[in-house]
């Protein structure tokens, strides 16, 4: 009797120490940090290197926020580096800020303003020429939507003055990658 007493109390522990156990026991909850991002968010860059017939060094970083799932509002930084040796250098950085509708998955529309300050500086054999100048551009294009994060298109500067430009065309490609 005293054996099935003890059976019946050691069978009572372990019940009430395993329910015990388990009502301790808690969840935690991990929140994964890309969570915390705002997905309307989105950066890109564009850049550019070029060694023929020269040098020329270019970056645009920018930020775009989707206001809604078809208009997004941006900005960014521009800077550019276009050397010929012993003939002449431009050196161009500025702002600009975009205006993007997608009327359609596949298309976008864009309408952007840049302000650029040029430094350009002309070596002959007479004399060396600087000439500083502010260059405004309007874009307005449409581009294909490759992926989510992917457009190519063309953008025409609506400001092009052939005289006084840092572009060598008013029509010019473009490819927007944004992450």
């Amino acid at each position: 009797m005293k054996k099935s007493i003890l059976k019946i109390v050691l069978v009572l522990s372990a019940i009430f120490i395993t329910s015990a156990a388990f009502s301790q026991a808690t969840t935690v909850m991990v929140k994964d940090s890309a969570d915390v991002v705002d997905k309307r968010l989105k950066f890109g860059c564009g850049f550019g290197l070029n060694f023929v017939g020269g040098t020329n060094i270019f970056v645009a970083p920018n930020l775009i926020y989707d206001v809604s799932n078809k208009i997004s509002l941006g900005g960014g930084l521009q800077a550019s580096y276009a050397g010929i040796k012993d003939v002449q250098n431009t050196t161009t950085f500025g702002f600009n800020v975009i205006t993007q509708y997608t009327p359609a998955p596949i298309i976008t529309t864009l309408l952007e303003f840049t302000e650029l300050r040029v430094s350009t500086k002309t070596e002959n054999l007479a004399e060396n020429v600087t000439d500083k100048y502010w260059d405004s551009a309007l874009f307005v294009g449409a581009g294909l939507n490759v992926t989510n994060n992917i457009s190519i298109g063309a953008k025409v500067n609506l400001l092009y003055d052939s005289d006084k430009t840092v572009y060598t065309s008013a029509v010019i490609p473009f490819v927007n990658i944004t992450f």
